[in-house]
């Protein structure tokens, strides 16, 4: 069957871009290359995921997961129901920590806390191979998709099982986590609703349990000299922060907006001379 053909077949069922989308991907070609290449044959175990992939596009499944595939910070993450799907806010997160470790820290010990698929952690250890990274989850579940990302992206890092803190026995010099914060009370699309864990997701006390369980125990884990990167919903800046300063003293803290101008993440340094 030619490109054109099962295009065609697919767009009777999702939206073109989505159907260009996903073939250009299984054919590890950009949409371009593809509609240049109308008449290329796709091979027959291409053809029969593509059309899997998009009968499960059509039943709601999020495109990420129906490719078990997602890019972040430009690397292929395996991702399925087992995590979250990463955001553009968290390649945000990232990209603004690095800058950090690059101005302040010379081989860091890293703790990714809810590493969740590993995007945040083995894509930190992906932009400088000295970096010491452990990646935690509660979750054996998203521990293995982290351990698998690892395998593929060819990088070394260590892996953890703990809720919050109960587990962790040696001190960081960075501590980075997009936690849980939806609160329970919060509006979700159908969409990831029904196809993300909730685990990952949802947090009591207004979206904040998780800052709090961090926040209250974490100077056990932490170097004298420190940094925490935290991800944060649009609306919880100021709570956020009212819980740094119940917890920490004497610390820096610079919270940064996302490309949406919306206040996204929150950076807390301790002995450190920060020049922004």
């Amino acid at each position: 069957m030619k490109v054109s053909e099962i295009l065609n077949l697919a767009y009777q069922d999702i939206h073109k871009d989505e159907a260009k989308l996903v073939l250009a991907t299984l054919l590890n070609k950009n949409p371009l290359e593809l509609i240049l290449d109308l008449d290329y044959q796709v091979p027959d175990d291409i053809k029969t995921k593509y059309l899997e992939c998009v009968k499960n596009i059509k039943n709601g499944i999020p495109i990420q997961y129906a490719l078990n595939s997602t890019n972040f910070f430009g690397f292929d993450f395996y991702v399925d129901k087992r995590v979250l799907i990463p955001r553009f806010e968290t390649e945000e997160l990232v990209y603004n920590t690095n800058i950090y470790l690059q101005k302040y820290f010379q081989n860091p010990s890293i703790l990714d806390l809810g590493c969740g698929s590993g995007c945040i952690g083995l894509t930190l250890k992906k932009l400088d191979e000295t970096r010491k990274i452990t990646l935690l989850d509660i979750s054996l579940d998203a521990l293995d998709v982290a351990r698998e990302n690892s395998k593929n992206l060819g990088v070394d890092v260590n892996f953890l099982q703990s809720d919050v803190f109960s587990q962790v026995k040696d001190k960081y010099d960075v501590i980075i986590s997009n936690p849980p914060y939806i609160s329970y009370q919060d509006d979700v699309s159908k969409i990831v609703l029904e196809n993300e864990p909730s685990l990952a997701l949802y947090a009591k006390d207004d979206g904040l349990e998780y800052y709090d369980k961090i926040l209250s125990n974490c100077k056990n884990y932490l170097d004298d000299k420190f940094l925490i990167a935290f991800e944060i919903g649009a609306s919880q800046k100021d709570k956020v922060v009212a819980l740094i300063n119940k917890y920490l003293t004497d610390v820096k803290i610079i919270c940064k907006k996302d490309m949406s101008e919306r206040d996204r993440m929150i950076f807390i340094f301790k002995n450190i001379n920060v020049n922004e």
